[in-house]
């Protein structure tokens, strides 16, 4: 006669093969059938688009929050009825209404903040972008609050709902502490996000296992990356830093987002996860310093 741990064995070993031939994808980051909300979602080419899809494609319930009625109108299309919800993240009246529209749906397994919002409102006397030292104060505090104060608000409004283990995951970026022009302030602003995350992985230590942590991504192409002034440039320097000569793709980040929520990464805590190809590391690459030395001549121009 089995003993009862054999006859355990035998079904998890049985319930194994079944999924094994079944259609269903390997749940190797057990986030079928957990929920998750996905704040800041632009359009398809956002970071919290692909965060959302991949979601739904591992077997989990989304709520997709946006940030306008005209935004909701233009994915609903493309998604689940009622599942997209509205908050402009400088109306706290917004956030309390989203919190209570997703306090409706049950306990949350974690959340996504995806926003950030800069006003790169050019020199008036010259027309080209600002100096970091003439960034206008109504700019930069604005930017603060969408990009950072909204993670601790939204947090909060949403503590309640939010399962004793659950896991919050905020979109940073790799380059904080690298004074690039053409990102202006916003790098300050995502250093004061990527603190938050560890404020706020402290408090609620005090009640809960709730994590917080960041992904720090380099540069990608989106739409919100191409309103900010001179980023090409920027990106393509940035593709060609990286190890592999490849730019960062959109679901490469998604996929460090989704393992963060996941339970897989339970050990990880108040942590920024760098996500930029290797970028960061291969700052004296040989071919890099050649070209800075001896740049290419310029090719001839056609008669």
């Amino acid at each position: 006669m089995a003993h009862a741990a054999d006859r355990g064995r035998a079904e998890r070993d049985g319930a194994s093969d079944d999924a094994a031939g079944s259609d269903a994808a390997p749940d190797w980051l057990g986030l079928r059938g957990r929920s998750f909300a996905v704040f800041g979602v632009a359009n398809r080419k956002s970071v919290g688009w692909h965060v959302g899809q991949s979601l739904q494609q591992a077997g989990a319930r989304v709520a997709w929050v946006v940030r306008s009625e005209a935004r909701r109108t233009e994915l609903a299309a493309r998604l689940a009825p009622g599942s997209v919800h509205v908050c402009d993240v400088e109306r706290p009246a917004e956030i309390e209404r989203v919190a209570a529209e997703l306090a409706a749906l049950g306990p949350l397994d974690g959340f996504v903040h995806s926003i950030a919002f800069a006003n790169y409102s050019p020199d008036p006397a010259t027309g080209a972008p600002r100096p970091f030292h003439a960034t206008p104060r109504a700019d930069f505090l604005q930017a603060l609050d969408v990009s950072c104060y909204s993670l601790v608000a939204l947090a909060e409004a949403l503590r309640p709902q939010l399962s004793r283990q659950a896991s919050v995951v905020a979109l940073s970026i790799s380059t904080t502490r690298m004074a690039s022009e053409s990102y202006g302030y916003m790098a300050p602003i995502k250093a004061a996000l990527d603190a938050s995350v560890v404020f706020l992985a402290k408090s609620f230590s005090a009640f809960s296992e709730v994590r917080f942590n960041a992904v720090a991504a380099g540069p990608l192409k989106t739409s919100a990356s191409a309103g900010i002034p001179g980023y090409l440039d920027a990106y393509l320097h940035a593709e060609s830093c990286t190890l592999r000569r490849r730019g960062l793709a959109t679901q490469e980040v998604a996929d460090a987002v989704l393992y963060l929520l996941s339970a897989r990464s339970s050990g990880i805590n108040a942590s920024s996860l760098l996500v930029d190809a290797g970028m960061g590391v291969n700052y004296f690459d040989r071919d890099l310093i050649r070209r800075a030395n001896r740049p290419d001549p310029p090719a001839p121009r056609a008669l």
